[in-house]
């Protein structure tokens, strides 16, 4: 059991240090945009099903409550966590619909929209990403190799693995990176000491 322990972990670690070294410029430029969207007053909508939708709501908290400094609050909204919205899109309409609609709620031009699917191929982040471009919401897709969801998305974080974890894993590393960076563009004397 300890074997299979150290070969998650190194596998984790991998998989991780592949995405980083392929995406670390991509990382800043959409951590540039976040914050360019947040100093004008926009929002950031994340969404994503299962444990990406954890992941959206963890994001958001981040960046709504702190992340490591002590700052104004930052607006974000993961769309995965009023059931009384989701359920009736969901039962009136359909199941693809139930971010799109929210989107298109909430949503205004220069907000940014994050859709999180590990396999790309999610039919309500797709949908949902397509109805923000509509509007004008720069859309930024995390995925696993890619899938449809990378077609739809103007900034597109792809991690090359097969395995949902190993993918979900690098997502919220990727998350936690952005909020980091965000915070050091839009609060810099925060981190001078």
């Amino acid at each position: 059991m300890k074997e299979i322990v150290m070969n998650i972990v190194a596998e984790s670690i991998r998989v991780k240090k592949m995405f980083i070294e392929e995406n670390a410029e991509l990382a800043v430029k959409g951590a540039e945009q976040i914050a360019k969207s947040l100093a004008s007053g926009h929002k950031v909508l994340i969404f994503g099903n299962g444990g990406s939708a954890a992941d959206a709501q963890h994001i958001a908290a981040e960046f709504v409550n702190r992340f490591q400094i002590e700052r104004p609050p930052l607006a974000a909204m993961a769309l995965t966590t009023d059931s009384s919205v989701i359920t009736s899109i969901g039962n009136d309409y359909h199941f693809d619909d139930i971010f799109a609609k929210q989107i298109r709620a909430l949503g205004k031009p220069d907000d940014i929209a994050v859709g999180i699917s590990t396999s790309g191929n999610s039919k309500n982040v797709i949908h949902a990403a397509e109805a923000a471009k509509e509007i004008g919401i720069f859309t930024i897709a995390m995925t696993g190799r890619g899938g449809k969801l990378a077609h739809s998305a103007d900034m597109v974080f792809s991690v090359k693995s097969d395995v949902t974890a190993r993918i979900q894993e690098t997502h919220i590393t990727l998350g936690h990176i952005l909020c980091e960076l965000v915070d050091r563009i839009l609060f810099p004397n925060a981190f001078s000491s």
